[in-house]
């Protein structure tokens, strides 16, 4: 449950998915909140941008797709001890382009059942036991 009293990020995630039901995942920066876990491509939402705006962006900016068809598959509120992020995960299925490490980062993609072998930042595990539980 979210705290008021906490600095309020709100962040927007593509959760690609490849024709072999593969899904890209970003290895964060060790300098970074979080660093040197697995996340799914994404990042803050900038202001004036709705979340869906804001994932196509990212998505673009990070690893060079452009999102053509995707749902809001889930929001997640997460409390860390010195923020609160407000996590807005999209179902990316279809998409044009070629996944490239536009920002240096290491990309993966992953099988839906090797998911829980990666390291993911707390606020993201509820999203990756929700995909393996929809399969």
């Amino acid at each position: 449950m979210c705290k008021l009293n906490m600095k309020k990020i709100e962040i927007s995630i593509a959760i690609v998915k490849n024709e072999k039901s593969e899904y890209l995942l970003s290895l964060r920066a060790l300098k970074s909140h979080q660093g040197g876990k697995w996340e799914f491509p994404g990042g803050k939402v900038e202001q004036g941008e709705t979340t869906a705006e804001a994932m196509c962006r990212e998505l673009k900016e990070e690893v060079g797709l452009q999102a053509l068809k995707y749902i809001l598959f889930d929001y997640v509120c997460f409390d860390y001890s010195d923020r609160q992020l407000h996590l807005y995960f999209y179902l990316v299925e279809k998409y044009k382009g070629e996944a490239s490490s536009c920002e240096g980062q290491v990309l993966r993609w992953v099988s839906l059942s090797a998911l829980n072998e990666y390291d993911f930042p707390k606020g993201n595990k509820t999203i990756v036991k929700k995909l393996c539980q929809n399969g």
